[in-house]
């Protein structure tokens, strides 16, 4: 699994480093159409390159922002035309549960429209908030509006995060002693957590299956 990780972590890293802010707005666009690709590997690597001078802090953020515009279109036209039966037939193949789309059913039909902006920061709900929307037919401008202006700050936080990491790689010796000395512990978790999350994906489509049957 750390093997995975690590070849995750790669792909990402040559892609955002051979095709720049385009490869930020892409990896996002991927993230906000609701298939299994953390923002929290994406923007850190680009506010990472921020800090080598490379990337601009804002224009990161902005990347990134105008890519989950992108991502969230689409998946709001699948709930627009195709609505929530085709997202459960083919969800299973992206570990998309029906519980996901429960929460972020719940969650938009609580709130309305400016679910879109709240759901930006809150885990699970924000990959998903463009398919109720879509389902809802929610105005195409405040659905984009929302989108934008919700996604700026995360984007923007996780880079941060990326660009003070980088500062400090080179310039405190406590950071890298810190990070070699726990970089297997971390990396254990990491694996730990994303085989626990595999699993109940893995465990819920089978269960949805056999229901069907």
């Amino acid at each position: 699994m750390d093997g995975s990780l690590a070849s995750l972590g790669g792909w990402v890293v040559t892609i955002i480093s051979s095709a720049g802010y385009l490869g930020v707005a892409g990896l996002m666009a991927i993230e906000s159409a609701c298939l299994p690709l953390p923002s929290e590997i994406i923007m850190p690597f680009a506010g990472y390159l921020v800090s080598t001078g490379r990337f601009n802090l804002v224009f990161a953020a902005t990347a990134g922002a105008v890519g989950c515009n992108v991502g969230s279109t689409v998946a709001y036209f699948i709930g627009a035309h195709g609505g929530r039966p085709l997202a459960e037939r083919w969800g299973r193949y992206v570990l998309l549960r029906r519980e996901h789309l429960d929460r972020a059913d719940r969650f938009f039909h609580r709130f309305g429209g400016p679910a879109v902006l709240i759901a930006r920061v809150l885990p699970v709900v924000r990959t998903f908030i463009a398919l109720p929307a879509g389902i809802a037919r929610m105005p195409q401008v405040p659905f984009q509006f929302y989108t934008f202006v919700g996604s700026w700050p995360w984007c923007y936080a996780l880079a941060y995060v990326g660009y003070v990491l980088g500062k400090r790689w080179n310039t405190d010796p406590r950071l890298q002693a810190i990070m070699h000395r726990f970089d297997f512990v971390v990396i254990g978790l990491l694996a730990i957590g994303v085989a626990w999350f595999v699993w109940r994906q893995l465990r819920g489509t089978h269960r949805a299956c056999d229901l069907e049957r």
